[in-house]
């Protein structure tokens, strides 16, 4: 994978002629990267109306006063009924929880949920149905064609509330203006 080894835990951030409607706008945080391909979740679309209590409440998962509420988000087009728990790194749940790096951690099972029903689990977290994912040499093929720049994860792009500003955030940490951001790409 040699210039493409270290993307596990940056930002993909969606340049603005992006094709794909799904992705236009996006900032994916990427939990996994391999030969055998790459996935993530993008962190800066919640679903409109879909909250954690009501899926907690869907899920028949009982909730207590302290349960947490959060948005939950559109993780990607893969999958879309299956949900991830993106957060920090403090918080495990035993096997169930897999390090992306030291500091952010993914769980996909149901208890990471009863832990949030009930006001615990992690401090730092995002939810989110569905991923995005690719298939071996898709990823760094995009990205070659200027589909997607890369930027590094800072706890504030990946967990903050302000979510329609995560996209214009992530370009401006790597030194960007998003408005002198060309739409066409091109190669010297």
């Amino acid at each position: 994978m040699d210039v493409f080894d270290n993307l596990c835990g940056k930002l993909l951030i969606a340049m603005p002629d992006m094709g794909d409607p799904r992705f236009s706008g996006s900032v994916i945080y990427i939990c996994d990267h391999s030969d055998e391909g790459a996935m993530g979740l993008i962190v800066n679309k919640p679903i409109p109306q879909l909250r954690l209590k009501a899926l907690l409440e869907q899920m028949s998962i009982p909730t207590s006063a302290d349960a947490r509420d959060m948005a939950v988000h559109f993780g990607g087009p893969v999958e879309k009924q299956r949900g991830f728990v993106l957060h920090d790194g403090a918080y495990r749940s035993g096997d169930n929880t897999v390090p992306v790096t030291d500091d952010v951690c993914m769980t996909g099972t149901r208890d990471v949920l009863e832990a949030l029903a009930q006001g615990q689990g992690p401090t730092s977290c995002l939810m989110a149905l569905g991923y995005a994912g690719w298939s071996p040499g898709q990823l760094e093929s995009e990205i070659t064609q200027n589909a997607w720049l890369t930027g590094e994860a800072t706890p504030q792009l990946l967990f903050g509330r302000a979510h329609e500003h995560k996209w214009t955030g992530a370009l401006r940490a790597i030194g960007i203006d998003p408005l002198l951001l060309s739409a066409a790409g091109g190669h010297a």
